[in-house]
């Protein structure tokens, strides 16, 4: 392990809550979840005022709303989160050649590969500079932490929240480790940790005591071993540069089951138009598509086709998508869909435009079925639960599809009005959408109601966190553009 604290680890504090009350004036300091607002609804983040209500991440939305129920809940806006999770990372990335994403809002950095710090005085001086730079660029907060090693490093950050750095010098690992509970060592989750209880293990000190030979009984070899050189504070992991993407995929989780096979036919075409948006955004193609599809009863099912080819086509990916989804029963009913291009490669094939016409397609077919399958996932690395849908299979996302304008105010997003100028949407329902007229720049806005179909009033893209100004500066700037 290293003699100095050169192993940065940020992660942003609250980043999805963060975000959203940094882009909206009337919310800062007041209790914000984030996540699926449907009766299936997950919460993705929670501010750090409504997490003083019990609110946490991955909780059922149904029971966060009965905890805080005067909390703002709105959807999630990844497309903004994904262009700050850029500039963050682009941050990263001038301070060392090796930064290890893990997630959009978490990554560590070996200081020391980029020549920027190589002792405690120099590590913490970079760790604060960063903190400094992350608020100037996005306005939002990141804890840091430093260390000898990547696991002390994740330690010291989570120690840090919010919006702090702690620094763990080398040598007083085992001493700031002996206190913490079992729990906080990566690999150790509520089963291993009442196992550990059981055998009168509670803190990190105790299973050092234990001893290799001792929690290698209790929990196997390879288990016990690395369980109890963490415990020791030994960390051998480097940091590892961001590998290139090895798929590209969406899916939605739907409020209500879908039963309906032409709807059902329609949600994955609609999936596969968005996944060769975000593939072709990605500058790849790719040769096999995939199908993910979860029924009624949580078994998933996965199909996939190997074309003879890469390709960024939509519709040779629909009429691949259309394929396998023939070979799935869907008569009691969906409640995921997902689809998925892997192979991939910076190039394409272009006589595979033909193949999009093709009734017997060259395909290898495998199938999966459990209750947990291997999905493809979202740019986030998980499913967002999405509104009901409307009478054509539409749904409430407004930035991935055109729909109707009863379905398409979910709350949190983006809108202009013609007169008014830029906002976003508070609720809807009954034929009405409430929208609270206030940009990142500017003060607490004032709260119209409109009808769903005015034709003054359209979805928008989200404004910079940074650098906005008033809600008639951004109007003015967008008319003349």
């Amino acid at each position: 392990m290293r003699s100095a604290p050169t192993i940065l680890h940020l992660d942003m504090d609250a980043f999805y809550a963060s975000a959203e009350q940094a882009a909206k004036p009337s919310l800062r300091g007041k209790a914000v979840v984030v996540g699926g607002l449907g009766p299936r609804g997950v919460v993705a983040t929670a501010s750090y005022e409504a997490r003083r209500f019990g609110v946490h991440s991955a909780m059922p939305m149904g029971q966060a709303r009965r905890l805080a129920p005067n909390a703002a809940y709105l959807v999630p806006r990844f497309g903004l989160y994904r262009e700050i999770s850029e500039q963050v990372m682009g941050l990263l990335r001038e301070l060392s050649p090796l930064v290890e994403p893990l997630s959009l809002d978490e990554a560590f950095v070996d200081l020391e590969a980029g020549g920027v710090a190589d002792d405690e005085r120099s590590a913490r001086a970079v760790g604060e500079r960063l903190r400094a730079d992350i608020r100037a660029v996005t306005g939002l907060t990141g804890s840091v932490g430093l260390a000898a090693s990547k696991m002390l490093a994740k330690i010291a950050s989570e120690e840090a929240k919010p919006d702090g750095l702690v620094l763990i010098a080398p040598g007083t690992e085992r001493a700031l480790l002996g206190p913490m509970s079992v729990r906080t060592l990566p690999g150790v989750g509520p089963a291993t940790g009442d196992h550990l209880r059981r055998a009168g293990i509670t803190t990190v000190e105790e299973i050092a005591e234990a001893g290799e030979d001792e929690l290698v009984r209790l929990l196997g070899k390879s288990h016990g071993v690395s369980l109890y050189a963490m415990a020791l504070a030994r960390d051998e992991r480097p940091v590892v540069a961001e590998r290139d993407t090895k798929s590209v995929s969406v899916e939605d989780t739907y409020d209500v089951d879908i039963h309906d096979r032409v709807r059902v036919r329609g949600e994955v075409a609609r999936l596969a138009d968005r996944c060769v948006q975000r593939l072709r955004a990605a500058g790849h193609s790719g040769r096999t598509i995939v199908l993910k599809v979860r029924r009624f009863d949580f078994s998933t099912l996965t199909r996939s086709e190997t074309l003879r080819g890469p390709t960024d086509d939509p519709a040779v990916v629909r009429e691949a998508a259309a394929r396998l989804l023939e070979s799935v029963d869907t008569t009691g009913g969906v409640r995921l869909l997902g689809v998925g291009v892997t192979g991939l490669a910076d190039y394409t094939q272009e006589d595979l435009f033909a193949q999009a016409q093709a009734q017997a397609a060259e395909a290898e077919v495998s199938a999966v079925e459990g209750p947990e399958g291997a999905p493809p996932t979202g740019a986030a690395g998980e499913a967002v639960p999405r509104a009901p849908l409307g009478p054509k299979g539409d749904s409430a996302d407004a930035q991935e599809s055109p729909v109707p304008a009863e379905r398409r105010w979910a709350a949190g997003h983006d809108v202009r009005h013609a007169e008014y100028g830029y906002g976003w949407v508070q609720g809807s329902g009954l034929g009405r959408v409430t929208v609270r007229f206030e940009t990142p720049g500017s003060a607490p806005g004032r709260v119209r109601t409109f009808r769903t179909d005015d034709p003054k009033l359209r979805p928008a893209e989200p404004l910079p966190l940074v650098g906005a100004g008033s809600c008639g500066e951004e109007v003015e700037a967008a008319e003349a553009g």
